[in-house]
């Protein structure tokens, strides 16, 4: 509103200037203009004239002095000085001549018969009068300028406000987004440039909202993926420490194993939280039933543990397609923990080939409390010890490597892990 203001004020400024000193200067010309006029008026009424002779003058307005001078300078009639001063000498020479004597205008006319000028005739008035019809112009025009300035700061305040509301509005999405509000978005305004900042302001959070879930999901994947094989790990070693007969390096054998598995998880939950929304496949592959060999074998003393039963059928033709081994591995050990967990009697992995792709299939004798919508969703669970959180880093797990997981049966339970056939590594001859 200042800038408008300001600028309104210097256009006023430049504008109104030129026109005060144009209309001081039209005022003073206007009444030169009505002195020359009284003066010749007088001129061609006054008669000719001969020294001694009597001059008589036409009427004219008040305030104006009109006076006669012969061509001695003597005034003869009228009013005005005594004696024609150098304006009214100046006028003998045939000419109209235009003064200014102290505070008076002065013009004087020659008086001439027969083509001969015989004396002068002068016309004054005071510049009181006319600078007193200047000021009023002058107040008439500072009052025109005050109009145009009351309505400048009314458009003003409206422009400002129609650019500042946008921005004041912006400005209350951003400290709210500052406190933690991560759902606050900014709003569309009629200003182009305004609206475009609140477009980028909103891209932005929606980038930052993305990343801190990566960020939430990295860590609550790390935490589901190294809780358990950390707890089979710390049993082991106690199991091995508590029993003197024990083989200490039967205990180490199986330590280091589970410290190697511990490994492979933690690469894989980075590659996960790395991972592009394209499918990226591993670089590492193996055959199919020798992953989920792998897999049962962990698996099997926490099945028996549980007095459930956990087998392993690899079908013909899929047991030896090359899958992502990391990646099945951390998926199938999501699926036997939620069977250990929520499922019943038991449990079955099945390996076969399915229209070009691997397909590993969990089941079990029990059917899940959720339905297919929400079993997927992160954070569904049925059980308080549950966090939702397994099911949904397998399906994440699956379409990273270019695969899909589904629920193929509720009742029973079964699950379908449909994995990419990896390409056999080269051989070197």
């Amino acid at each position: 509103m200042r800038v408008a203001v300001v600028a309104v004020l210097v256009a006023l400024l430049l504008l109104a200037t030129p026109l005060a000193l144009g209309i001081q200067t039209s005022f003073f010309a206007d009444e030169r203009d009505e002195l020359e006029r009284v003066a010749l008026a007088a001129a061609v009424h006054v008669p000719p004239f001969v020294v001694g002779g009597h001059v008589e003058l036409p009427a004219h307005e008040r305030g104006v002095d009109v006076g006669v001078y012969d061509l001695s300078g003597r005034r003869r009639d009228g009013s005005g000085p005594r004696r024609a001063d150098a304006t009214a000498r100046e006028a003998r020479k045939g000419i109209v001549v235009r003064g200014h004597v102290g505070h008076q205008l002065v013009v004087a006319v020659p008086l001439s018969t027969q083509e001969q000028v015989i004396g002068t005739v002068r016309a004054s008035s005071g510049t009181a009068g006319v600078w007193h019809r200047v000021v009023l112009a002058w107040l008439g025009l500072a009052g025109l300028a005050l109009v145009a300035l009351a309505t400048a700061i009314v458009v003003a305040r409206r422009q400002a406000r129609t650019l500042s509301a946008p921005l004041e509005a912006l400005s209350a999405k951003a400290g709210a987004v500052a406190d933690g509000d991560f759902t606050a978005r900014a709003e569309g305004s009629a200003i182009a440039e305004i609206d475009q900042v609140a477009r980028t302001q909103n891209t932005m959070v929606d980038h930052l909202t993305r990343w801190l879930e990566h960020e939430r999901h990295f860590t609550s994947n790390a935490s589901h993926q190294l809780r358990t094989p950390l707890a089979g790990l710390q049993l082991g070693l106690e199991a091995a420490a508590g029993d003197p007969d024990a083989d200490p390096r039967a205990a180490l054998t199986e330590a280091l194993d589970q410290a190697r598995h511990l490994q492979r998880t933690v690469d894989e939950v980075l590659r996960l939280a790395r991972a592009t929304p394209r499918p990226a496949v591993p670089t590492t592959a193996r055959p199919a039933a020798e992953v989920a060999e792998g897999v049962e074998r962990r698996w099997h003393g926490r099945f028996a543990a549980a007095g459930r039963r956990l087998g392993l059928v690899a079908e013909p033709g899929g047991e030896g397609l090359r899958i992502p081994d990391r990646t099945a591995e951390q998926i199938l050990d999501v699926l036997l923990d939620n069977a250990l967990r929520h499922g019943r009697g038991a449990v079955r992995i099945t390996v076969r080939e399915l229209g070009g792709a691997t397909a590993v299939d969990v089941s079990d004798e029990g059917s899940p409390a959720l339905d297919r919508r929400t079993l997927f969703q992160r954070g569904a669970t049925t059980s308080p010890a549950g966090r939702g959180i397994g099911l949904t880093l397998a399906r994440e797990l699956a379409e990273t490597a270019g695969g899909r997981l589904t629920l193929a049966r509720s009742n029973p339970t079964i699950f379908t892990l449909l994995l990419p056939v990896a390409e056999p590594p080269p051989s070197h001859e």
